[in-house]
């Protein structure tokens, strides 16, 4: 089968019918709105005398969770776990602040945490566009952010990330869990704007980094490696890799893979020939940790495996977040157009919610 033109822009529109390249385009516009629409709701009363938070999500909805809490590790005031389980941790109760993230409101798991953090004490906020979540929440009058999706066109909750991220990052404000200022959010906004311009179908693929990725890509197994701040977006890149492409991906963490890792190279003997590493360079990771790129690049090619370096521009952790974040999500979009499918639709979590009723 002749693999797709990643230039040709009818083909591509052809193929996307729902528009997922649409709404990474709009993730700047996502952002901005959560933003700006956020800044008016009330946060749960007294949530800045809580503890601790856990962000109970499922899917996509949990992805927003992962990267706030990588993200802002080295300066959030309590610890914050994401739990994507029907049952939230033991420790949880009043001085836990529990935010629930459901896109569609709808989510089994994340009502289920809903009735659990109730029935603990807990302080609660919500995140989603609508259904049971949300009346659950109006009814008992808890603070919540129920946003219209606009400018997530494609109705996918993998590809409303901005709504996700802001929302967390807002109530956390809200909570003083953490600081974050205007002036951030703005620069962030135009940095990530530049990063859609840089990595979106408009741009052809001899200027384009995403594009020329995803054509070594085709029939291999990607292998995302990053560290420190940016270990939560390769969990939403590995996501929207597997929804999105239909395609197996994998992530390792730097120093963690340097003591297993290396050792687990030389068999099965295909791995060679099916395994594609992505390393993810940053200059705001440990001084130790930039020393171990290089080491562990040289073992994994001293054992034959293909790989790519992508190197971060941004000068801020949370400009380098929003530009690997865009710079996965076209990748593995134009992945879906080489493997000639549609990245919308997801017949088998469909099939597997659907057996659940």
């Amino acid at each position: 089968m002749d693999l797709m033109n990643l230039d040709d822009l009818n083909q591509i529109q052809k193929l996307d019918e729902k528009g997922v390249a649409v709404s990474i385009d709009h993730l700047p516009e996502q952002i901005k709105q959560t933003w700006d629409e956020i800044q008016n709701i009330e946060a749960p009363k007294d949530c800045a005398l809580t503890k601790n938070v856990v962000v109970a999500g499922m899917g996509g909805s949990a992805l927003g969770g992962r990267i706030t809490q990588y993200l802002f590790a080295d300066q959030i005031r309590g610890p914050l776990e994401v739990c994507t389980n029907y049952k939230l941790p033991n420790y949880v109760g009043p001085e836990t602040l529990v935010i629930l993230s459901s896109y569609s409101g709808n989510t089994e798991e994340t009502l289920e945490a809903f009735y659990d953090a109730q029935k603990r004490g807990a302080k609660i906020f919500g995140i989603s566009t609508g259904g049971k979540l949300t009346e659950l929440l109006k009814k008992d009058n808890l603070s919540c952010y129920i946003f219209d999706p606009k400018n997530n066109p494609s109705g996918q909750p993998r590809m409303s990330l901005g709504y996700s991220i802001f929302s967390i990052i807002s109530v956390l404000s809200k909570c003083s869990f953490i600081s974050i200022e205007n002036e951030a959010v703005e620069k962030l906004i135009v940095s990530t704007q530049k990063f859609v311009e840089e990595f979106s179908t408009r741009n052809p693929a001899k200027q384009n980094k995403a594009k020329t990725l995803a054509l070594q890509l085709v029939n291999k197994v990607p292998i995302w490696v990053t560290s420190e701040h940016l270990w939560g977006v390769s969990h939403a890149i590995k996501n929207q890799t597997n929804e999105n492409a239909k395609t197996f991906a994998n992530i390792f963490d730097i120093p963690e893979l340097n003591h297993h890792l290396l050792e687990g190279l030389q068999f099965p003997k295909g791995a060679v020939n099916l395994f594609y590493f992505v390393f993810c360079k940053s200059e705001l990771y440990h001084e130790r940790i930039q020393k171990l790129y290089p080491i562990t690049i040289d073992v994994i090619e001293k054992n034959k495996y293909p790989l790519s370096v992508y190197e971060l521009e941004s000068k801020s952790k949370l400009e380098q977040a929003f530009e690997l974040l865009t710079f996965g999500a076209y990748t593995g979009f134009y992945l879906s157009m080489l493997n000639g499918i549609n990245p919308a639709p997801i017949p088998w979590v469909d099939y597997f919610k659907d057996k659940l009723k």
